[in-house]
């Protein structure tokens, strides 16, 4: 049976929803994709918003999110725009599959809704990226409709408030069922960024300031003083390894070889060096037998790990410098290396790009790549 709030005694202590929209109201977030109070909220803001911070932290997605807006103010832009220009855009922020599926789904919004977002869950659910979580959250923060919002914050309030024994995910039922019997009608968006607010500022997964949440007088796992032992969770396993080789050529005239990923796949229609096929084990390649250019290998004395979700990268790479009348092959094209940074590169690209560069003697030849770790011995 689904745990479940004890129905409070009204005339000794408020609700959940009460005690919880009286937090929000002195205590919200102030983040660029909320209306101001009394002002409706955009539906492109929330829906923009709510795709980015899927999987990423709200200090991340903030400037992200500026840019972004500043680049497509609106749902017209950013469907009239080149995929590639989204991408670029995007860079950085990770789950590429978010960024094309947000084009796909402005694409479609504009063609069938004349850019009018639908405010049926139903409807939001049949577009583009956009899943349960997020079509809930669209209805109930942009248009004020009732809807059962639930992200990794809520699902951690909830567990604690309730003391769900239940290890997620098979929990996710009984957290619904909890929120069912104490989201308000009234202000359900408000309710819903409240929940969000609450875990991501006090009910925190480690070291939870219970002396300052709103809900510690209905709190069961407070009064049971075991509040960091929830929400149960399944352990863990082990991220699977893969291995590869990456190839950095920068030609005389301070270019660098580049590609596109395949369209569909992981990092689709990114930008990248050419490199191997990613293996689940360690393999001895030669270059030449992947990039057969007429250059003098090395390999470079850094590897580039990487963790993506499902598994763990580490490529070794190998750099060469080419001569100014060397062409790129077929489906490449050298990038002048003031000019790559406004490719669409994923990150681990980018670590990629930094540890051949070192190896070939240019250390700070790009701004904005990232740092990568030593090779152990």
């Amino acid at each position: 049976m689904p745990a479940r709030l004890k129905k409070p005694d009204q005339k000794k202590q408020p609700s959940v929803s009460h005690l919880l929209l009286r937090w929000y109201d002195a205590h919200k977030r102030d983040l660029p994709w909320r209306a101001s109070p009394d002002t409706l909220a955009n539906p492109y803001a929330v829906w923009l918003s709510e795709i980015m911070l899927q999987q990423t932290t709200v200090a991340a997605v903030k400037p992200y999110y500026e840019k972004f807006l500043t680049r497509f103010p609106t749902i017209h832009a950013l469907a009239s725009a080149e995929q590639q220009d989204v991408l670029r855009a995007w860079a950085g922020l990770g789950y590429y599959s978010r960024a094309r599926n947000l084009h796909l789904c402005a694409q479609q919004i504009v063609k069938t809704y004349q850019g009018q977002f639908p405010d049926t869950y139903d409807l939001l659910k049949a577009l583009p990226g956009i899943g349960d979580y997020t079509a809930s959250a669209i209805m109930a923060i942009a248009f004020s409709k009732y809807a059962i919002v639930i992200d990794g914050n809520v699902e951690r309030v909830v567990s604690r408030l309730t003391r769900i024994m239940t290890p997620l995910p098979a929990a996710k039922k009984e957290i619904r069922a909890c929120l069912e019997t104490i989201t308000p009608h009234k202000r359900c968006g408000d309710f819903a960024q409240a929940m969000m607010d609450l875990g991501a500022t006090v009910c925190t997964p480690r070291s939870p300031d219970c002396g300052q949440c709103p809900l510690q007088p209905l709190c069961r796992s407070a009064h049971a003083q075991d509040v960091e032992r929830f929400p149960y969770k399944m352990a863990k396993t082990a991220r699977p390894r893969r291995f590869g080789h990456a190839f950095v050529v920068l030609r005389e005239d301070e270019s660098l070889l580049l590609r596109n990923r395949a369209e569909t796949g992981l990092l689709g229609g990114m930008s990248e060096v050419p490199n191997s096929d990613w293996m689940p084990a360690s393999q001895t390649v030669s270059p030449q037998t992947i990039l057969p250019l007429k250059v003098k290998w090395q390999e470079a004395p850094e590897r580039v790990k990487h963790i993506f979700t499902h598994f763990e990268l580490d490529l070794t790479v190998f750099v060469a410098t080419a001569p100014i009348r060397q062409g790129p092959p077929a489906t490449m094209r050298f990038v002048p290396l003031d000019q790559v940074m406004q490719e669409a590169l994923p990150s681990v690209m980018k670590k990629v790009i930094t540890t051949g560069l070192r190896a070939l003697g240019l250390k700070h030849a790009i701004r904005g790549t990232t740092r990568v770790a030593p090779r152990k011995s």
